[in-house]
């Protein structure tokens, strides 16, 4: 038989009611009872009766997660908030839209018929007005770098900052020509803050911005980060390490290293961004930015929740879940053990540049 409200309230000693405040995500319960119910709710297994649900709310315990590409880094993404989800009793699907806008709108939109409650979304080509008219008639909440002044819910690592903390980091090592892989022609998004960040790492290690230390790409793939590490290369053959905008471009970098027979980290010390799974098992092992994902995926799923329940502020909220400089091999050479990774920088607010 399918447990039932009336069971987990059993288990952990509540009522009804307060197991279906928790599994909707009411927000005025207290930390301990929510945990209790939490934990009943995982050793049953309860799953909510999505049918039983629609009839009596009109919702669907449905949420869309609209991401541009299905990456490594998009991939643990997802995988946390399904399990951020699924703990309050929805199920996700999972939509790639190659940055498309009208694919983007319409996932944002609900799909069709608002098949979805409300969307978490990480746009590529949306527009503010875009957001603001979508969020007038459906849930919405925004990761990422893109339309911090879209008036909608905003999670986001500290691009600024951590992108900053790397190139700290490089500069500590005595490294005085730091290369950057990553920067586009867009003005705003993830390559826009992240390239302030280097900037900012720059500024505080006194080293001038050098824009022939500039490695431009069109994608954030591997391939990409090969060709233009291959061209830093060539142009600027006495770079002595390089910090690329994520960790594909930073495992691309490493291959066009290997050809050029650059040692890495003598000749050239590497930081990535992300700290994917593959950074830990290439070689060398990658130094990287690690933004707490879990935290990430699990703010977009709360914030979510309320403005589906109507129990958000009407103020839209920004959150910036910490992150941590993963300090490896590329870097700090075959030496560096876990005891040389740096605490978790703070991350005080949001990034000073419009994007």
């Amino acid at each position: 038989m399918p447990v039932s409200l009336r069971d987990v309230a059993a288990a952990a000693g509540v009522s009804i009611k307060t197991v279906s405040n928790v599994v909707n995500g009411y927000p005025f319960i207290s930390e301990q009872t929510k945990a209790r119910v939490q934990a009943a709710l995982d050793e049953l297994g309860y799953r909510p009766n999505l049918s039983a649900r629609r009839l009596r709310s009109g919702r669907s315990g449905l949420i869309a997660l609209a991401v541009p590409e299905l990456t490594p880094y998009f991939a643990d993404l997802a995988e946390q908030v399904v399990v951020a989800a699924e703990k309050r009793g929805l199920t996700v699907l999972i939509d790639r839209t190659g940055g498309d806008r009208p694919h983007e709108r319409r996932v944002a939109a609900g799909i069709r018929d608002n098949v979805t409650d409300g969307v978490i979304a990480s746009p590529l080509a949306l527009t503010a007005e875009d957001v603001e008219e979508i969020r007038g008639t459906h849930p919405i909440v925004l990761l990422g770098e893109r339309l911090w002044k879209a008036g909608a819910d905003h999670v986001a690592v500290d691009d600024v900052a951590a992108a900053a903390a790397a190139v700290g980091h490089l500069a500590q090592l005595g490294r005085t020509r730091i290369a950057a892989i990553g920067t586009t022609d867009r003005p705003a998004g993830t390559a826009a803050h992240r390239l302030e960040g280097y900037r900012k790492g720059l500024t505080a290690a006194g080293l001038p911005l050098d824009r022939t230390l500039l490695g431009d790409v069109e994608r954030y793939h591997r391939e990409d980060g090969r060709v233009a590490m291959t061209r830093l290369l060539e142009t600027r053959p006495d770079l002595d390490a390089v910090f690329c905008f994520n960790d594909l471009l930073a495992l691309g970098a490493l291959a066009a290293l290997r050809e050029a027979r650059q040692r890495v980290p003598e000749d050239v010390a590497v930081a990535g961004f992300d700290d994917i799974e593959e950074c830990r098992y290439c070689d060398p092992p990658l130094t990287s930015i690690a933004p707490d994902t879990p935290a990430l995926a699990g703010q977009a799923v709360e914030l979510l929740v309320q403005r589906i329940n109507k129990t958000a502020p009407e103020q839209p909220r920004e959150l910036f879940p910490s992150f941590e400089l993963m300090v490896r091999a590329s870097s700090a050479g075959r030496q560096a053990l876990p005891s040389a990774s740096a605490p978790p920088p703070p991350c005080p607010g949001r990034p000073d540049t419009d994007g």
